[in-house]
């Protein structure tokens, strides 16, 4: 390939090139590294995720058409171990469509030398602008998975709005973290504030919430403002609502019909224009069912409900976690940790999660601390992350059955925004029709059973 013009004079960059074709890997690395890059060529999956965990990349080029699951395995552990990596994909020129989910950027190959140099830039233009929002996120919902999306998605509609909101989800799944970005949202220039309602009981849980007057009951010396004084014209966050025993739901459902109430010993009322967002792991229904939440309560709360989805069910969101957790690890130890050792993103790709997005980010955070080197190791997560956790009952998942279920998503959505057509869908999704039809085999999907009927 010819050198750049003169005067093109591109910062010099660290670029992994990942193909099964060797020789191509290596002279895509050699023509860059005559451009002034540092390149380095790696011949299958194996070898490009050893030298993914080296870290410090800036880019990556990855042939699309590795082995299944090889080219999103290699683009996450870049992203791990280098959370600003830009990824490309290079697909086979007769098969070349829209850019896989995996990567930043996509190019046609054989590609003239302007084409190559364009798609890197841009794969590196998509990650800088992914890096900056980590770097100013202050705690919020990270993920590029579909659920997570959607999820945001509802988000950005009914944030203005007044509507209630009930967000569900596994302990951990970042429940509170979503009712935070509801009030960013929201453009309510009250505060945001929260009540976790289980830590309290009956008693202490109506002076939290509604305040209390002096002498109301013993030790109450003087008055107090409630919770929900506090949040008005901002936004309240109830968690663990199905803890509220059957006399505070009574006095929650008067609330959140007229934001009305009065101080425990009070008599004055106040109203309060504040935001209602309520979250719990239990299934509010069942309760409802066997009778022990209130059936009024659960319709007037059930407004807007959001299902924060498992980690486990949307493993692809992993590497931009726990690079956003590594970073932030690595600011409160005092000491630069670049990224993790191949083994190490194994162990993270394959773990269950059962403790979803805040395991992950305890399990960082101790690989930080612990760690001595510039790379979290796999010893340096904690056991059970590693498959030596007892009372897990649920053993980690094979990679590429942790993958599988994304991808089953991706091609489903293809094939409806296709009309399920299977040479649109396989276009769609920057791979052939035969392809197509090995993943369908391989994922067990029956398309005339996932076809709806006309």
């Amino acid at each position: 390939m010819p050198a750049l013009p003169d005067d093109a004079s591109p910062k010099p960059c660290r670029i992994l090139v990942v193909d099964d074709a060797r020789r191509s890997a290596s002279a895509l690395a050699q023509w860059l590294c005559g451009l002034g890059h540092h390149a380095v060529a790696a011949g299958s999956v194996a070898e490009g995720v050893r030298a993914a965990g080296r870290g410090g990349w800036s880019a990556c080029i990855l042939d699309a058409g590795l082995p299944d699951p090889g080219a999103r395995v290699v683009a996450e552990s870049v992203r791990v171990a280098a959370g600003a990596a830009g990824v490309v994909a290079a697909i086979v020129e007769r098969a070349a469509g829209s850019t896989p989910a995996w990567a930043d950027a996509s190019v046609a190959m054989p590609a003239a030398d302007g084409a190559i140099l364009a798609a890197i830039d841009a794969a590196m233009a998509v990650a800088g602008d992914r890096a900056a929002v980590r770097a100013s996120a202050t705690g919020g919902v990270l993920g590029s998975h579909p659920a997570i999306t959607g999820i945001l998605d509802v988000v950005s509609r009914v944030a203005a709005t007044p509507a209630t909101v009930l967000v569900t989800g596994e302990s951990g799944t970042g429940k509170s973290l979503l009712a935070r970005e509801i009030h960013r949202q929201s453009g309510r220039r009250g505060r945001f504030v929260e009540v976790a309602c289980g830590s309290l009981s009956e008693s202490l849980l109506e002076s939290e919430l509604f305040g209390h007057v002096a002498g109301a009951f013993t030790g109450a010396t003087g008055d107090r403002d409630g919770r929900f004084l506090q949040a008005d014209g901002g936004t309240i966050f109830l968690d663990e609502i199905a803890t509220a025993s059957p006399a505070m739901q009574v006095k929650l459902l008067r609330v959140l019909q007229d934001m009305q109430f009065e101080p425990v010993g009070g008599g004055c009322t106040h109203a309060v224009d504040a935001r209602v967002v309520l979250a719990t792991n239990e299934d509010l229904a069942a309760l409802v069912a066997a009778g022990r939440f209130r059936a009024d309560l659960f319709w007037r709360i059930n407004v807007v409900s959001i299902e924060m989805p498992p980690l486990r069910a949307r493993p692809s969101d992993i590497p931009t976690l726990a690079t956003h957790f590594l970073h932030a690890a690595s600011a409160r130890a005092g000491r630069p940790v670049e990224g993790f050792t191949p083994a190490a993103v194994d162990a993270l790709l394959t773990h269950a999660w059962p403790g979803n997005v805040r395991e992950l980010q305890h399990a960082v955070e101790r690989g930080v601390f612990l760690g001595r080197g510039p790379l979290v190791e796999a010893a340096d997560l904690p056991a059970a992350v590693l498959g030596g956790g007892a009372g897990d009952a649920r053993a980690a998942a094979p990679l590429k059955r942790a993958l599988a279920e994304p991808e089953r998503q991706l091609i489903v959505a293809a094939l409806e925004r296709a009309g399920w057509r299977r040479d649109v869908a396989a276009r769609a999704l920057g791979i052939n029709r035969t392809t197509l039809y090995k993943k369908l085999k391989r994922l067990g999907m029956d398309v005339a059973a996932l076809e709806p009927a006309t």
